[in-house]
């Protein structure tokens, strides 16, 4: 389904589907994994992990035939020329990243969407290249019924989030960045009466060690037969070539 601005019409009936992500600036992205890995290798395997959930999200909305409409929030800006390729390429609505700490700049970008209409507001983060396509039709479906869905991340945060209506206080006074972020929420969610279910926890990539795991994750896979692989080829060759480096700098 389209996500041109014209698909909008029927934003009441759909879902608001916001992609978290930064321009693959070399020394402004993935700047735990260095200096294990140069701010140009970095870079690129952040601007892999962006095109991978642009390229799944579109999958998502085809093959499981998902109402959304696809947004891609920026940093630092939605007019760097790497966005503007993304929304040529991907069908994505471009919007800015606007506050001053990540979670005035989610709570900003989901007021937006409802502001335009929307019923549900799902945001996601570009660091789980691997989470199942299945997850982004569970979160769709448990809001359903509940009034919040996280999906736990395994150092103690979360790689999405997915409501009904704007709840601001689910992102002041969260010590955003440690592993305290994920139960935070969860109180701050129990004490004004929501409604929150859980989906799979999985690994996003912050470290040297998510990224060795995913090393490990992505050369297992190749066992497999193509048309089963969760890694991109894309992204399956950046990893190939970083863990050759890795190792020979070891």
């Amino acid at each position: 389904m389209s996500t041109s601005h014209s698909g909008r019409q029927d934003a009441a009936l759909r879902t608001a589907f916001v992609i978290f992500a930064k321009a693959p600036i070399p020394g402004q992205v993935k700047t735990r994994l260095c200096p294990a890995l140069t701010p140009d290798e970095a870079a690129t395997l952040h601007g892999s992990f962006v095109l991978d959930t642009l390229e799944r999200t579109k999958t998502a909305v085809g093959k499981l035939k998902l109402s959304m409409d696809r947004y891609l929030a920026c940093a630092p800006s939605s007019s760097h020329v790497f966005f503007k390729i993304m929304e040529e390429r991907q069908g994505v609505i471009l919007i800015d990243q606007v506050g001053d700490n990540l979670g005035a700049r989610m709570h900003q970008a989901i007021e937006t969407m409802f502001s335009r209409g929307y019923r549900r507001t799902v945001l996601i983060g570009t660091d789980v290249p691997t989470v199942p396509l299945e997850h982004f039709k569970q979160a769709l479906t448990l809001l359903d019924q509940h009034d919040l869905v996280l999906g736990p991340a395994m150092d103690g945060g979360y790689y999405l989030i997915g409501m009904n209506r704007t709840i601001p206080e689910l992102f002041t006074d969260i010590p955003w960045s440690t592993d305290q972020v994920l139960r935070h929420t969860q109180e701050k969610a129990a004490n004004v009466g929501l409604k929150t279910a859980l989906l799979q926890p999985w690994r996003d990539v912050d470290t040297l060690a998510d990224l060795e795991a995913l090393i490990e994750a992505c050369t297992a896979e190749t066992k497999k037969p193509k048309q089963e692989r969760m890694f991109s080829d894309r992204t399956a060759g950046v990893l190939q070539t970083l863990a050759k480096r890795l190792r020979s700098r070891a």
